[in-house]
């Protein structure tokens, strides 16, 4: 019986023809989709980055994209995190609140909840008082004419400017954050807060000090996507309509020119650029908050 030594052995790489036939079609693609934005005479790029840099664009970009992001997410965390609470508590009223929140603002989509909230000054024509609710019943009764209000805004003004496109989506959001936030916490083992009530923690403490930010590990990667998706989403504020949003202004210079498709190549780019940046901020995020929990890159060595 003979013995083969490995350098006598010919091993024959497994050949996968359906693979590179694959490489040469999207290449082909690609090569195609550069060769249209390069020649096609619709992609007028000297059009689109004149029209990115006018300053009623530029405004456009850091009010109604950025500011009313950050805005709309903080009130959307905050609000998802009370409801996930509500939802996990023994009080039947707050947890079916919270569902039916969830369930209500979940079925709606945010171009048709804009829309109601853009034509929301008919439900309120007298205006938006700050103040006691049922101020006036209440002086009513005591035979008084009066009111305890301390100003009143104009509703028409106050849903179709940036309060109102924050409001609106923050609305939304929290939907959707509560059962992101509600799974996070579920992550976290019953054992943590029967520990921390044991050392004299209330549950409010507990949750804020050790349930939380163990939760925030399997929070984050979606909170980075609706992150996202609530940047994107800005461009549904023409439903309000918000006349100082980015992509309202770029299609009002799209329409003077009869130029749509350079302005919304603009948006588009203001978009790319801005969703990579987050991406990288999100994938930061990940890393930091899962330290502890990542593989170790053990090596290995001589002991």
């Amino acid at each position: 019986m003979s013995s083969t030594s490995p350098e006598q052995v010919e091993v024959i790489p497994v050949r996968h023809p359906w693979r590179t036939v694959a490489a040469v079609v999207v290449g082909l693609a690609l090569v195609m989709i550069v060769h249209q934005l390069i020649t096609n005479p619709a992609f007028d790029w000297l059009f689109t980055l004149d029209a990115m840099r006018q300053v009623p664009v530029a405004k456009g970009f850091w009010l109604g994209v950025i500011m009313v992001t950050i805005g709309a997410m903080i009130l959307g965390v905050v609000g998802g995190i009370l409801l996930a609470i509500m939802r996990m508590s023994e009080n039947k009223l707050l947890s079916g609140v919270a569902f039916a929140y969830a369930w209500f603002f979940r079925s709606i989509p945010r171009y048709v909840l804009l829309s109601i909230l853009g034509a929301a000054g008919a439900f309120f024509p007298d205006g938006v008082g700050i103040g006691i609710p049922y101020d006036r019943e209440i002086m009513a009764l005591f035979g008084i004419d009066g009111t305890l209000r301390i100003a009143t805004l104009d509703a028409n003004r106050l849903f179709t400017g940036y309060l109102g496109a924050i409001l609106g989506l923050a609305m939304s959001e929290a939907a959707y954050f509560s059962e992101i936030a509600r799974s996070g916490i579920i992550s976290v083992d019953k054992g943590q807060m029967e520990a921390a009530t044991a050392l004299g923690m209330t549950r409010g403490q507990a949750m804020r000090r050790i349930i939380l930010p163990q939760a925030m590990r399997v929070i984050i990667p979606p909170m980075g996507n609706e992150t996202i998706a609530m940047f994107k989403d800005t461009s549904l504020l023409i439903a309000l309509p918000l006349a100082g949003e980015m992509l309202y202004q770029l299609r009002s210079i799209g329409t003077n020119y009869y130029k749509m498709i350079p302005v919304y190549m603009a948006a588009s780019l203001y978009y790319l650029i801005t969703t990579t940046i987050l991406m990288i901020g999100q994938s930061w995020l990940e890393k930091r908050f899962g330290r502890g929990h990542a593989p170790l890159n053990y090596t290995g060595g001589d002991h």
